[in-house]
């Protein structure tokens, strides 16, 4: 930094507030040249991204970014056998995960006590603490209905895995198969499509069309 003062001395400005003068020198080069290359590289920054369209932008590196979690994930869930979810079942830390999810998520349904009841009131979900099933009881079968919803979700649950990501789904499961045992005996409820000759589900119904203009 070189001063403006014949003498090679600070200088001060006139200028004086709360009883202290303010330096009135020259910004070092160094300085000054950061500035300089910082607005350089912001224009061709600027034309290469935005104009030539050169490169990613930050919402297809986050596309591309969002892409590879879902193959890691989709390539996870290949890994996943009914074994691997009782493993699971038993590991205190996915249990505990998995149980604070369902409290939040799950109970307004099935209950905290997962019995689909609260003072003798039926609540809409299925009971979780039997050994009947509407949907499979297999560890596999409990994952599929949980990431991708009953068939008919008018008349059952959603698809968690859009709102809960994969792994809280999984989570959720082997807090579940926590409250049972491997190779008890599983059977289905009366209602089940999974029984021989069962009616498959109706579709979701389609919205109603609009009225004409004028009506």
């Amino acid at each position: 930094m070189t001063p403006q003062s014949p003498n090679n001395g600070p200088v001060l400005r006139d200028h004086t507030y709360d009883g202290i003068q303010e330096y009135d020198q020259k910004l070092p080069n160094w300085w000054l040249f950061t500035w300089y290359i910082t607005m350089v590289w912001f224009v061709i920054a600027w034309v290469a991204y935005y104009q030539l369209n050169l490169g990613e932008s930050g919402e297809e590196q986050v596309d591309k970014a969002l892409a590879n979690i879902k193959a890691i994930q989709l390539k996870e869930l290949e890994k996943l056998t009914d074994d691997k979810l009782w493993e699971m079942s038993k590991e205190e830390k996915i249990v505990s995960a998995g149980a604070a999810t369902f409290a939040t998520t799950c109970v307004a349904c099935h209950a905290p006590d997962l019995s689909a009841h609260i003072n003798g009131v039926k609540l809409p979900g299925q009971p979780l603490n039997d050994t009947e099933w509407k949907h499979g009881g297999n560890p596999l079968q409990l994952l599929n209905i949980v990431r991708k919803g009953a068939p008919d979700v008018t008349k059952g649950m959603p698809a968690w895995e859009p709102q809960l990501g994969l792994n809280r789904v999984v989570e959720v499961v082997a807090f579940v198969l926590s409250k049972h045992k491997k190779g008890e005996p599983i059977t289905l409820s009366a209602d089940s499509p999974l029984k021989p000759g069962a009616a498959p589900a109706a579709p979701a119904p389609s919205p109603a069309p609009a009225p004409p203009a004028g009506k």
